[in-house]
């Protein structure tokens, strides 16, 4: 007989791609029960209040077969027909696929794994580290900041799993204990990505699913970003200036050689390069110039939505942006030096390595085509308008918040769960007099909001394990903050309705 440890095997959560698969599959069935149905449409494509009337979809069991078989298909590139707005490969019209998206995720994934090829990014951060070394506060402020920094711009938040070695001993090392790193590093990027403002795998997919630029919006994110890193940042020094006042009372207690280990690795990390210097200053400027590139300017400084463009504006979507970050990341390359073939390899690496976010867009907006076809969504937002029907622009933006967050844990990849809820959530916005770009933020801040602490999602199960801190004794030390960010993100969001 097989001993009991072998036969047992651990539940592990499926990964997001089998969610979608699974999601992919429970939709199609689902299709066949939900009544077909549609509203009429304005000019400008959004849903009229009060139209909703059932139609017959005309789908045969051959075409919802097809459908099913088709959905990653047209997920990647379904055309829309102009007429019957049916999607399919094959037909003439608008592209309803994400391949837009699709081809940024994989740019912008080739330009990170470029830059970090260079060394550039990790020993800057390394660099940084040692010289607040003796200034507690400051470390912990000034890692938190750089991270959320890299969080709200560009999702900084797997990367930070290289940084556990640098940042514990550095922690240990100034009289804090395992709990401080670990909240540094998590709650760092993490609130960071909470309060994404121009994130390409939150802000962007959520943006381009709602029909809306990655600008829209910006003001209130950037507001949320300020206070809620703020908070957090404070948060941490103060559990940190507690423990080492009084050891005792830390969460995650101190392992034995802790203090020599950590006297010992707290050595001077190697300085930075002038090509390093170089790369950093490109890094800086090119998300600086995406920034700008986005943001609708004139309405974000007359606060009218409607204002007329300046003439600097240059309203950039996906295309521009992924060969911006093509263009960078082979500009990153030539200032680096890397060679041509290390460059060519590196452009391919980073490519395939965003393959996986990539593929869970392509399946999220496949789900979305066969409730198209089938011509279920209207109906499914026809339900849901009658659910919030006269509630106030501020709880509404509050449901939706709350909504999502039993779908983050679902689902904790945020580009899939955008593609996914965004085609449902931004028509209610409209019967709800409050702007899409209000959702988008109402839905990644409950995306970000799980993620700092769920267990699906490798950047806290695989954080705590690094630290060798307890999840449960991390649970217990962010619990409070979490309450916290959840009041502030319900606050904003209900100003942000108010003033949309």
């Amino acid at each position: 007989m097989e001993p009991r440890s072998r036969s047992a095997r651990k539940f592990t959560f499926p990964s997001a791609i089998t969610v979608l698969a699974a999601v992919t599959l429970a939709v199609w069935l689902l299709a066949f029960l939900i009544p077909s149905g549609q509203y009429e449409r304005d000019a400008d494509g959004a849903p009229v209040e009060g139209t909703y009337q059932r139609v017959d979809s005309g789908q045969s069991l051959t075409d919802r077969f097809d459908d099913l078989f088709l959905a990653p298909v047209n997920g990647l590139y379904g055309i829309q027909d102009a007429g019957s707005g049916e999607v399919g490969p094959d037909f003439s019209g608008e592209l309803y696929g994400s391949a837009g998206v699709f081809l940024f995720v994989l740019a912008i994934g080739a330009f990170i794994t470029v830059v970090l090829a260079t060394g550039a990014l990790d020993r800057g951060i390394s660099r940084l580290a040692h010289r607040l070394r003796r200034r507690g506060t400051l470390l912990i402020a000034g890692v938190m900041g750089i991270f959320s920094l890299l969080g709200t711009v560009e999702g900084w938040a797997e990367e930070t799993l290289g940084f556990y070695g640098l940042i514990v001993p550095l922690t240990l090392a100034l009289g804090y204990d395992r709990m401080v790193a670990t909240g540094t590093i998590i709650l760092g990027s993490g609130v960071g990505v909470l309060c994404s403002t121009v994130n390409p795998f939150a802000t962007g997919v959520a943006s381009s699913a709602a029909g809306i630029s990655l600008g829209d919006g910006i003001v209130l994110r950037a507001a949320m970003w300020l206070a809620l890193t703020a908070v957090t940042i404070a948060h941490v020094a103060r559990y940190a200036s507690r423990v080492r006042r009084d050891p005792a009372r830390s969460l995650s207690g101190f392992l034995p050689g802790d203090r020599e280990q950590a006297a010992e690795a707290a050595g001077e990390p190697p300085g930075l390069t002038g090509t390093h210097r170089a790369v950093l200053v490109v890094v800086a400027l090119v998300f600086a110039f995406m920034i700008f590139s986005v943001v609708p300017w004139s309405s974000a400084l007359t606060g009218d939505a409607d204002a007329e463009p300046y003439g600097f504006e240059l309203g950039w979507s996906f295309p521009h942006l992924a060969a911006l970050f093509l263009a960078a990341a082979v500009l990153v390359g030539l200032v680096a030096r890397t060679g041509e073939q290390r460059l060519s390899a590196t452009l391919v690496q980073g490519a395939g390595d965003f393959i996986s976010p990539g593929l869970v867009i392509v399946l999220a907006r496949g789900v979305t085509v066969i409730m198209n076809n089938a011509q279920v969504t209207d109906t499914v937002l026809h339900s849901v308008e009658s659910a919030v029907r006269g509630t106030s622009s501020a709880l509404f933006a509050v449901i939706v918040f709350v909504v999502n967050l039993p779908l983050a844990f679902l689902i904790p990849s945020s580009s899939g769960h955008a593609t996914l809820s965004m085609p449902i959530l931004a028509p209610l916005a409209d019967f709800a007099g409050v702007s899409r770009a209000v959702v988008v933020t109402a839905w990644q801040s409950a995306s970000g909001w799980m993620n700092l602490w769920v267990p699906t999602t490798a950047v806290t199960i695989g954080g705590v394990a690094l630290a060798k801190v307890g999840y449960h004794r991390y649970l217990r030390f962010a619990a409070p903050l979490l309450a916290v960010l959840a009041v502030l993100i319900c606050g904003f969001l209900a100003l942000g309705a108010a003033l949309s």
